[in-house]
């Protein structure tokens, strides 16, 4: 008696297939590798959910309650929008923490991601010394917000620190307090992330202007283009993606401030920022689980638009 198989596919199994024949039809994956393959998406998926949005759903939630953090929180710990309510109008940190941020944000996407795309394009020229000069730009980038903190506190301690002594600024009412004068110690901040920021993202850049087509500047010196117009007519039009890159970094980096202004002050006195405050209301003796959440939420949400304008440039693009 014959027996009539179908098969999952028009055709013959092309040449290298692995091929079984179960239930009438072809099989290309044995039954272990479907387990290597759901392994393989079901590991990341699950420690994704764990680990990223399970956390970030329940800190949404959390953000409507009153909860301290101890016990499980139910409906009596439910206060509506009694948080967002108070952060906007009567928690006198919230707003400078906030300006804070932006002035990060804009410090970074203004003063220290041009110097970085500046030294890229130093670098590119191929320059006597150029690896050295990569290692000495790219060496602040491996270390960690934590250390380069405690380095700059040395570089601006009011009596023993190199910039008052360079200055000449280490005695009486000469000294210059750079960390713990709100008007400054904001901006001396500024700098040490800085020092960081400009390697990471000269080392982006770099890589970048590496993939470019050199006939493009061919055809521009051709043309009679300097360097400078090259470099903004054609080459930076071009550096498209990686420019998105940059930007998306940029404001991460500033939005995710922590590290540097919590180790100095605990970010008071004129270093307070969104990070410091959920840490300090989520962490601290505070308890204020449910306030705390509150003001993550808000973190989030202004975190999504560089993340959303990267992701809608990157569907575009393929």
């Amino acid at each position: 008696m014959a027996t009539s198989i179908t098969p999952a596919r028009e055709g013959p199994p092309e040449a290298g297939e692995l091929v079984t024949v179960k239930g009438g039809r072809y099989h290309v994956l044995t039954r272990f590798d479907r387990r290597v393959l759901m392994a393989m998406v079901g590991i990341p998926l699950l420690l994704d959910i764990l680990l990223i949005w399970w956390p970030t759903l329940a800190s949404i939630l959390l953000s409507f309650t009153n909860w301290d953090g101890v016990g499980t929180p139910g409906p009596q710990n439910f206060i509506g929008l009694k948080n967002y309510q108070f952060m906007f109008t009567g928690y006198t940190l919230f707003w400078p923490a906030f300006f804070h941020n932006v002035i990060w944000l804009v410090w970074l996407a203004f003063i220290a991601t041009p110097i970085g795309i500046f030294f890229a394009v130093l670098l590119d020229r191929e320059m006597r010394g150029t690896r050295l000069y990569q290692s000495v730009f790219f060496l602040p980038v491996v270390l960690s917000l934590a250390l380069i903190a405690f380095i700059w506190e040395l570089q601006y301690s009011p009596t023993e620190g190199f910039l008052n002594n360079a200055l000449g600024r280490t005695s009486g009412d000469n000294i210059i307090d750079w960390l713990g004068n709100p008007r400054i110690n904001l901006f001396a901040i500024l700098v040490a992330a800085s020092w960081r920021h400009v390697g990471y993202i000269m080392v982006i850049y770099l890589a970048g202007l590496k993939s470019v087509d050199p006939t493009l500047r061919e055809a521009a010196k051709v043309d009679g283009a300097n360097e400078v117009r090259t470099f903004f007519w054609i080459i930076f039009p071009v550096m498209a993606p990686i420019n998105v890159v940059v930007t998306v970094i940029t404001a991460i980096e500033a939005l995710r401030a922590f590290d540097i202004a919590f180790i100095v002050n605990q970010g008071k006195n004129g270093l307070e920022l969104l990070s410091i405050l959920i840490t300090n209301n989520s962490i601290s003796e505070a308890s204020l689980v449910g306030f705390g959440s509150a003001i993550a939420v808000i973190l989030l949400l202004i975190s999504l638009g560089p993340i959303i304008i990267f992701l809608s440039r990157m569907m575009r693009s393929t």
